[in-house]
């Protein structure tokens, strides 16, 4: 060891030293020639001369390697006797210097000229604190001058863009702003946007501004800029296209100015009319509110009879008159009266019929009473109030607020019979509808009712109802030999063929699809459904190498906490459980990321994961969000609060039901760390501006029992708050909502909107990562090339002593467990890389995997290294919709 150290040490040295050793050989050959011509001793030390220290004439640049090419560095001095390149802080050896001398006619001076070669390894090979550098050393007689370093960096643009612009619709004169961040890059790319694939010079548009922080902004919108926008990034390596975003410029309609009454009609009217031309609606622009058309009497209210002016009719034309409207009018009072005896009479008879002893005058109204079916028929309803500010159950602020007014009797007892309820239009299921749930309950001045039973609380929550939903999502392709991926959009549920799991000359229609109905799988005991069931087919195929099923899961991963179980619906329709993912297994494999399992299985059927909870510490990943619609009443606008499992699935189902509704999302939704301690979640609205909006009292704050929340993966779980403005003109709205558990987290949603559609800005629900080609096949479906993944298998197949083999690979991707599954397959490699594919089809991060295989140090060639032609070439054509 020690003389291996001497050697490296001596070679460092004699690498360092040379570039002196060869100044000072220069030295002793010229002075050895002055001492032979002049018979002289050679001197000791070499001699000063008249002259000036180098000057340099040309000093390295700043470069980049592109691909795998070398670039090379010069510089330039006069006078110079020698010049050689410093690296790093170290010298280059001679032998990689090119020198060149010439002579200076206008000073007589020597010029000396050098370049050197920087290769793509030896930057990758250096690990310093700054960028690779070099830096030329000059002499002459009088010493050395230094130039300037250049920094050698290696050249890439990545694939995406870190933002996309976004289509947006404009009102005419409004401002356009689409925000473009191009892809990391060496050097910075330069980004320049076209409109409908034409470039945008904005020297020449004043209006148009392309130079804050790559953005485009159109300060004033005309008709003429809409149109579709695309991103262009480039730098010396590539040019990169953004998604194209498209842009609307509307024009809403306005009404001309009313034109002259005409002239009075033999019916004794005359009209004007306005058209919606100043201007008209452009580009889906709303249509002009209000008349077209408008009459009126045109003989101020005297033309009553006859289509002639009062002073023209006889006397006894009006008395004739007056007789028929005196008679008309007693004629429609009878008639009103008998009806109203008769109705009166039939609903007496209907309430003896039901057997209700005493009910609400309400009931007249047409409010209907809302009631759990599961109650007896016979329900003596009383309460004690104490008045807490947010009461859990909406009955006592209904009860406590309108006993008083609209109800003077005390203390009664309601008898309700089934057949009652099933007249009153009640289901099976009980679910609250806002409003219509408290007045037919008789009230007291005293405020006293009788006790209800806890179990019978739940449909009493305020406005908390369930969604309906679609019974299933559903996505196919077909797949050969070659493979593919499978995805369903904005779900977050995925399928992975890899290359070869299917024989040659065969391929099958694959499917794939989501449970949106009442899940199948009921829990037992404490155990919950943590994801949906996805069912991908068809289950009579057989595969030669697994395949890769992701399935998202709202659960706070914890080993602690949780126990999670993969489970199979079987051909009987009951589900067995196939695995813990902490299990030893070799006949699937689990991955469990924090926001999906990823499993390899080799068998197609319906799968979904359910969880058990160890400790009160387990906690459910909620997903919150708030939308809001305006109501039929004008003045009148709803606010709608989600908490729904955080899987994409559940929140897509709920977007879908909201875009039917007219909703509109707020604010961008947020997550809300669910604990399994058995409190309940409270719900309010906060801030709210005062002599703007006003929310009816004791309805800002609802609360909703644990169980409901624990096991919101049945339905969408939501709460109603209805806000009024105190004028037509108030359009903007701001306020806070507060969702938290008790003794556990929350999470507040700031609302700030316009109430008016031209005036809100559009939140985007999904990201566009998976919004398209939901069925890919072939090579483009994979991120690692096929050539390069059949070298890495035939690499790391092969056992290795020193442990650099399979089981390396697999723990530099952070597989750290079950590895006697992969020991079973014909191809752990290959398994392996089909886990970093299901676990990377968003972001494709080939370099993690390249830094994996460097740590390893078994490859020869990194993946960074590869050639341009293996890597951009032969992908060329889909590398962009892969993400590469």
């Amino acid at each position: 060891m020690g003389r291996a150290a001497a050697t490296g040490g001596g070679r460092r040295g004699a690498r360092r030293w040379l570039p002196w050793l060869g100044l000072c050989f220069w030295a002793a050959g010229a002075a050895a020639a002055r001492g032979t011509d002049n018979g002289e001793a050679l001197p000791e030390s070499i001699p000063s001369a008249p002259g000036t220290l180098p000057h340099f004439i040309e000093e390295p640049d700043d470069a980049y390697i592109i691909k795998s090419n070398p670039i090379a560095l010069r510089c330039k001095a006069r006078p110079a006797m020698q010049i050689f390149f410093k690296c790093n802080g170290e010298w280059v050896h001679q032998n990689e210097h090119v020198s060149e001398e010439s002579l200076d006619e206008s000073s007589g001076l020597k010029v000396r000229e050098v370049f050197i070669n920087v290769t793509r390894q030896q930057v990758e090979d250096f690990h310093g604190p700054e960028d690779y550098w070099c830096q030329c050393v000059a002499w002459s007689h009088l010493g050395t001058s230094k130039s300037r370093k250049a920094s050698v960096r290696i050249a890439y643009l990545r694939k995406n863009f870190e933002q996309d612009p976004q289509g947006r619709e404009v009102p005419i004169e409004g401002m356009i702003v689409l925000h473009c961040r191009p892809p990391e890059g060496v050097p910075a790319a330069e980004v320049e946007w076209l409109k409908n694939e034409e470039p945008i010079d904005s020297e020449q548009d004043e209006n148009i501004d392309t130079r804050a922080d790559h953005n485009l902004i159109i300060r004033q919108a005309r008709l003429s800029d809409s149109g579709n926008y695309t991103c262009m990034a480039a730098n010396i390596v590539a040019k990169r296209r953004s998604l194209s975003a498209t842009v609307v410029v509307y024009v809403d309609g306005s009404w001309e100015v009313w034109s002259e009454w005409s002239v009075c009609s033999p019916e004794c009217e005359h009209l004007r009319i306005r058209e919606c031309t100043a201007p008209p609606p452009r580009n889906g622009g709303k249509f002009c509110e209000g008349l077209s058309q408008e009459s009126e009497n045109c003989t101020d209210g005297l033309c009553i009879l006859d289509k002639k002016p009062l002073h023209e009719i006889k006397p006894q034309s009006i008395e004739n008159a007056s007789d028929i409207a005196l008679y008309s009018g007693l004629g429609a009072a009878v008639v009103a009266v008998a009806v109203l005896v008769i109705g009166v009479t039939l609903y007496r008879r209907s309430q003896s019929d039901y057997g209700v002893d005493v009910i609400d005058s309400s009931a007249l109204t047409g409010n209907s009473l809302l009631l759990n079916s599961a109650m007896q028929p016979d329900l003596t309803v009383s309460r004690t109030y104490s008045g807490p500010i947010c009461l859990q159950d909406p009955l006592d602020k209904e009860l406590m607020t309108e006993s008083s007014l609209f109800n003077p009797l005390s203390d009664i007892k309601v008898k309700v019979q089934s057949s009652f309820m099933v007249s009153l239009g009640v289901s099976e299921r009980a679910e609250y509808h806002g409003k219509n749930h408290s007045r037919t309950f008789p009230h007291g001045n005293n405020h006293s009712f009788s006790t209800m039973h806890p179990r019978n609380k739940t449909p009493y929550i305020q406005n908390l109802s369930s969604l309906p939903t679609r019974t299933e999502l559903r996505t196919t392709g077909v797949f050969g030999h070659l493979g593919g991926r499978l995805v369903m959009p904005n779900t977050g549920v995925s399928l992975l063929i890899p290359h070869g799991a299917i024989p040659e000359e065969n391929s099958w229609e694959i499917y794939m699809s989501i449970n949106q109905g009442e899940p199948s799988l009921q829990s037992d005991g404490s155990e919950v459904l943590l994801s949906p069931e996805v069912t991908c087919g068809p289950p009579d195929m057989i595969v030669t190498t697994p395949f890769a099923l992701t399935i998202p899961h709202c659960a706070d991963v914890s080993s602690e906490h949780w126990n999670i179980h993969l489970k199979k619906r079987t051909q009987q329709g009951k589900w067995e459980e196939v695995m813990s993912v902490e299990d030893e297994s070799t006949s699937c494999y689990c991955l469990l990321d924090p926001f999906a399992c990823h499993v390899l299985l080799d068998s197609f059927g319906t799968y979904a994961l359910t969880g058990e909870p160890i400790t009160d510490c387990a906690v459910k990943q909620l997903k919150v969000a708030v939308f809001g619609c305006m109501s039929c009443n004008s003045l009148d606008y709803n606010l709608r609060v989600y908490c729904v499992d955080n899987t994409p699935c559940a929140f897509q189902e709920v977007v879908s039901d909201e875009r039917h509704q007219g909703g509109q999302l707020l604010e961008e939704p947020k997550l809300l760390h669910f604990k399994g301690n058995t409190f309940s979640l409270q719900i309010s609205v906060l801030d709210i501006p005062p002599f703007l909006w006003r929310i009816k009292p004791f309805t800002a704050c609802q609360e909703v029992p644990f169980s409901r929340v624990w096991c919101s993966n049945r339905q969408p779980l939501h709460c109603a708050f209805s806000l009024e403005r105190y004028t037509p003109t108030t359009t903007q709205l701001s306020c806070k909502i507060c969702i938290r558990q008790l003794k556990g987290h929350e999470q507040i949603l700031q609302v700030q909107t316009s109430i008016l559609e031209s005036e809100r800005e559009t939140i985007t629900f999904f990201a566009q990562e998976d919004s398209t080609f939901p069925a890919q096949t072939g090579p483009k479906a994979f991120k690692i090339p096929y050539s390069i993944r059949q070298r890495i298998c035939a690499t790391f197949d092969t056992p290795n002593a020193k442990g650099k083999d399979w089981q390396m690979l697999a723990q530099k991707n952070s597989i750290n467990r079950n590895l006697s599954y992969f020991a079973t397959q014909s191809s752990p490699s290959a398994v392996i890389l089909n886990l970093w594919e299901a676990r990377h089809q968003h972001d494709g991060d080939l370099d993690s995997l390249a830094c994996a295989l460097e740590e390893i140090g078994r490859t020869h060639t990194k993946l960074s290294n590869i050639s341009e032609s293996q890597l951009d070439e032969a992908d060329f054509n889909y590398s962009r919709q892969n993400g590469l």
